[in-house]
């Protein structure tokens, strides 16, 4: 069956828009580690945080380098007591004018810390505030640009000795991805056609698959298909969650390939016991042509970000309910 609103050269081409910047990314994370810092900060709103959050992830697991990883709403009450000027932020934001995010960089600004922003369009609010600016425009994933700058930075630390060979490979990404989309449709058809009207949906991530888990049910499920879903950790899982479960309660369960994998395997073998209706989506069943074995933990995000996107494409089509339709979003003051 023809797979629905997917352009393969498409999706090749948008991870080459980003990829083509690889020199000024690395070179503004040469300036920063040159410069010095004394903290990581990670800061936006929404879905556009939640893709940043692995990168704060990845630094802990992979170094001792100090991070911190804030939403800008909170950022902004105080809710950080390790800022000063050597500070070094990290923000995204697709429009460039999320009133938050640029809330939280003005007020970053005024102590003097540098900012780096990756945004989709030029000229844009935020990167007239910041100091560093990728802008991707049409490019896809946004994560690339994460993996060459926080790789770079963890490089020139000597916490990642195989950046190189990483970052020459991830310039076939796109076309990687777009494997998993082809691998990963008919399932996420079948489960579309399955789940795309359920009353109430249970979704469980752990790790660097948390934010995804978390992000797809609420800035997908939640806000572009109105669909009624509970996000939940796989640790904290046990911890409340578990007593909602029942025959007919619909739980979809992200596994990842690094470090809390045996959390999601905990949590897959009680659910499998408790409900009819677990869905399964594990990185691991995907083939990364191009990409090394080595790097597979890396990308667990993009991996899996590439395989939900047949579940919201199929879902757009089946349920007659497009993406881009929202009630209230940017549509009334709030």
């Amino acid at each position: 069956m023809e797979m629905v609103n997917f352009d393969e050269q498409a999706i090749i081409r948008n991870s080459e828009i980003i990829y083509s910047q690889r020199g000024k990314i690395e070179s503004i994370a040469d300036s920063i580690c040159e410069k010095g810092f004394d903290l990581l900060l990670f800061t936006s709103s929404g879905g556009s945080h939640s893709m940043l959050e692995p990168f704060a992830y990845y630094i802990r697991h992979h170094s001792r380098l100090p991070v911190e990883s804030i939403l800008s709403a909170d950022l902004i009450t105080g809710d950080c007591n390790r800022i000063t000027e050597h500070t070094v932020a990290f923000l995204t934001s697709k429009s460039g004018d999320t009133g938050e995010t640029l809330e939280a960089a003005r007020w970053l600004k005024q102590q003097g810390i540098h900012l780096f922003s990756l945004v989709g369009k030029p000229d844009s609010a935020l990167e007239m505030i910041s100091d560093d600016t990728i802008v991707y425009r049409e490019g896809r994933p946004q994560e690339l640009a994460y993996y060459l700058l926080i790789g770079r930075i963890l490089y020139n630390h000597g916490c990642f000795d195989a950046y190189q060979r990483f970052a020459d490979e991830l310039k076939g990404l796109g076309y990687a991805l777009a494997q998993v989309r082809k691998q990963a449709d008919a399932k996420c058809r079948q489960y579309a056609m399955d789940y795309c009207r359920e009353p109430y949906n249970i979704w469980v991530g752990s790790g660097d698959l948390w934010p995804t888990a978390y992000s797809f049910s609420m800035c997908v499920l939640e806000e572009s298909l109105w669909i009624r879903t509970k996000s939940v950790s796989s640790p904290e899982f046990f911890h409340g969650t578990l007593e909602l479960l029942e025959d007919d309660v619909c739980l979809t369960l992200l596994l990842t390939e690094g470090p809390t994998r045996f959390m999601d395997e905990r949590v897959k073998k009680f659910a499998s016991h408790h409900t009819r209706k677990l869905t399964c989506f594990d990185t691991a069943d995907y083939d990364l042509p191009g990409i090394s074995d080595e790097f597979r933990t890396w990308l667990c995000p993009v991996v899996m970000a590439a395989v939900l996107q047949r579940i919201s494409r199929n879902m757009e089509v089946i349920t007659g309910h497009p993406l881009d339709t929202r009630r209230y979003y940017r549509k009334e003051r709030y």
